[in-house]
């Protein structure tokens, strides 16, 4: 057995980030920047009113000043001409400032009578314009790589960028593997059971912006795994659930040799996840995960997570652990890295009690793996423990 941090060496020297491909605007929403992108204009493009209002030279805005209106500039329509002395301009947010002015009184300063205004209320000294090219210039740069938050599409539009090079979608096929398994709302035999793993992984990995293919469950039989691999080809990562350890019925590995796999390592230092294989299958990467659902989950946040991560071009594919007090002393550790199930709130962690990794209502409580090291003395209540978060 090999420990996590070095099965995950193996595993990311497995693969590598993908090619780049281009999207309109509206499709690139979670999508990976590939490339860096730059401003093709200023933002805003000209001088702008930040308030509705009068324009007016600021040399000329004192209280009880009086000015003439001689036109009006609102959004998408600037006033044409330049302003004089004693004179003013209606204005609304967002439209261009007039030549001639640098100062907007807002209206809730002014009186106005016809044609002329009077600076009622104290005009303050904000002038109440936003500059041209306040928020971005030409050339300002949008930095790769980064998962593209709707802040960063809108940003993206006014930089008037419509194209976007993102990286292509990891492309992950998912097979599950076993007699004993039926897909939702099947109707199982007696000695059946539902395929949940499948969809809680194909969430998390869509999650992550991968493409997820499910393919049909193959059963215990080397014709049947044969035939699923064939169906997995062209995916970039292909990922089996159940059948990689090494009972009679457990096939995946020896099926996989035979296809060509060059194994990089099997059987990690953890707990769940003991019977996790991974290695090259073609131009696919092969990671055959345990059958017990809280064991395909647990490695799929700690290896399929950073292997798309890695395959986008993210940086920081692995997360950074966070620490957390524990509400409750635990018992010393065995001799494997255990990622138990647990509740954190407020800084306050609560490891629950049973841990095995058939009980899925076990993880749907939790919000953290609590990590314990190898061999793990016994930590007290009140002891800071490092986690992942999920």
């Amino acid at each position: 057995m090999i420990t996590v941090e070095a099965a995950q060496d193996l595993l990311f020297g497995l693969v590598s980030p993908l090619e780049v491909e281009f999207v309109p605007l509206a499709n690139a929403a979670g999508r990976v920047l590939a490339q860096d992108v730059v401003a093709t204009r200023n933002q805003p493009p000209f001088s702008a009113s930040s308030m509705d209002g009068y324009a007016m030279k600021s040399d000329e805005v004192e209280l009880h000043a009086m000015f003439k209106v001689v036109g009006e500039a609102a959004a998408g329509h600037a006033f044409p001409e330049i302003v004089g002395a004693g004179q003013a301009v209606r204005i609304f947010t967002g439209a261009p400032v007039p030549e001639g002015t640098d100062f907007v009184v807002i209206q809730e300063n002014i009186t106005r009578r016809g044609d002329l205004i009077t600076i009622t209320d104290d005009p303050g000294t904000k002038s109440n314009i936003r500059a041209a090219g306040v928020d971005f210039k030409v050339g300002t740069t949008l930095e790769s790589p980064r998962q593209l938050a709707p802040q960063d599409i809108a940003l993206m539009a006014s930089m008037n960028i419509h194209q976007i090079p993102v990286t292509r979608k990891p492309v992950v096929a998912l097979i599950s593997t076993g007699d004993e398994l039926v897909m939702p709302g099947e109707t199982p035999g007696p000695d059946q059971i539902i395929a949940s793993n499948t969809f809680g992984l194909k969430a998390m990995l869509e999650g992550l912006g991968a493409e997820v293919r499910v393919l049909p469950i193959a059963r215990d039989t080397e014709q049947s795994l044969i035939t699923a691999f064939g169906l997995a080809k062209g995916a970039d990562l292909i990922v089996t659930i159940g059948g990689a350890s090494v009972g009679d019925h457990d096939l995946v590995g020896p099926v996989a040799k035979d296809l060509g796999m060059e194994q990089s390592f099997y059987k990690i230092k953890m707990r769940p996840g003991k019977p996790l294989m991974a290695g090259g299958l073609g131009d696919s990467v092969l990671i055959g995960l345990p059958g017990n659902p809280v064991s395909a989950i647990v490695c799929g946040h700690v290896f399929l997570a950073p292997v798309i991560r890695l395959m986008l071009g993210l940086k920081d594919i692995v997360p950074t652990l966070q620490t957390a007090t524990l509400t409750h002393a635990l018992e010393a550790n065995g001799p494997r890295q255990h990622y138990m199930r647990a509740r954190v709130d407020n800084g306050q962690m609560t490891v629950f009690e049973n841990q095995d990794s058939s009980l899925l209502t076990v993880l749907a409580d939790a919000n953290a793996l609590a990590i314990r090291p190898a061999s793990d003395p016994a930590c007290e209540d009140g002891q800071r423990i490092h986690y992942l978060p999920i």
